[in-house]
């Protein structure tokens, strides 16, 4: 329908960036699978359309902000996207829009929340806000029972939790009333989703959604409420369940060092902010718990203390920042 409707669909901004993330979400789960003749016409038609969308219309694409990143790697095996892939990094120029010329500024631009309800369907959403919004601790595990039964328990079905845990941390703000209540945080239940996901793929992949605002976050422009499950969950898994809080500090300091090798300073200077952030603006007391863990491996805790420092010496800079409004001119 999109691609017959094309000279229309080009006029609806909106909806063509919402069926490009929608699309690119698809296809990097389809792609993995093995299927009949319909199954591999299917991929055809969402590696045409998303190719195209992109080619045609990268001034829009830039509405979706720095997750188009994070869709776009999860499909760079795809042959089609390689040579895209290639024109991000070393010739955006090729997109043709202007102010654009440089991966990193789409690093920096926020991903509005209503795209992460495009693979949440209406049911898990109303599940899901039930959950963080009403049931108290000590209560829950029969609900994650029920709601797992429900969405996690098919085959293939642990795909969503990467959708799942990027719908809690940037589209499902608690109010203070209830942060301050019994009810349930969001990190637990990422906590609990997290030791949900069997395969490393998919782990690697929910920590990544986990942490993603971290890589490229600024005061001016993002969300604190973003960021905020990641750190709570790192601390509050001292010292019951150390082993969590041991792999999301690890997984967090690879991703500074190769997530993006070339603008590994830009990511750091990020990292930094965000952990200064978060106990200037008082998510976090004190990162006492983490400096005086002897459960911690050395090489966390020397890291640790580059990022949690009082000062840092560090000399890292950060690109220009697209605000929402400029992205796509």
């Amino acid at each position: 329908m999109f691609l017959d409707k094309w000279e229309w669909l080009y006029n609806e901004p909106l909806v063509l960036s919402s069926a490009l993330f929608a699309y690119l979400r698809l296809l990097a789960d389809h792609y993995r699978l093995a299927g009949g003749v319909k199954l591999e016409a299917l991929k055809r038609m969402e590696i045409d359309f998303c190719v195209r969308v992109l080619r045609e219309c990268f001034g829009l694409c830039l509405k979706i902000g720095r997750d188009l990143v994070r869709l776009l790697q999860d499909v760079v095996y795809i042959p089609e996207f390689k040579e895209l892939w290639k024109d991000l990094l070393f010739n955006p120029d090729v997109f043709r829009v202007s102010g654009f010329s440089d991966i990193s500024q789409l690093y920096c631009a926020r991903t509005p929340k209503h795209y992460f309800l495009l693979r949440i369907n209406p049911e898990m959403e109303t599940e899901l806000r039930f959950l963080l919004s009403f049931v108290k601790w000590g209560s829950q595990k029969r609900y994650q029972v029920w709601f797992a039964k429900k969405h996690l328990s098919l085959p293939g079905s642990e795909t969503v939790m990467v959708d799942i845990v990027r719908f809690i941390c940037c589209a499902h703000h608690p109010s203070n009333e209830i942060i301050q209540s019994s009810v349930i945080p969001r990190w637990a239940i990422i906590g609990w989703l997290l030791k949900c996901c069997r395969r490393n793929y998919f782990q690697a992949n929910l920590k990544l959604a986990l942490f993603y605002d971290w890589l490229f976050y600024d005061e001016k422009h993002d969300n604190i409420m973003n960021i905020e499950p990641a750190i709570l969950l790192i601390l509050n898994s001292v010292p019951k369940y150390v082993d969590i809080t041991h792999t999301l500090l690890e997984f967090l300091f690879l991703l500074v060092d190769n997530y993006d090798v070339n603008r590994r300073e830009m990511i750091a200077r990020c990292v930094l902010t965000s952990f200064s952030l978060l106990l200037k603006k008082g998510v976090v007391h004190s990162f006492e718990p983490l400096t005086s863990c002897s459960l911690l491996t050395p090489s966390i805790h020397q890291r640790l203390a580059i990022f949690i420092a009082p000062k840092s010496t560090l000399n890292l800079s950060v690109p220009q920042v697209f605000t929402e409004g400029e992205v796509g001119k």
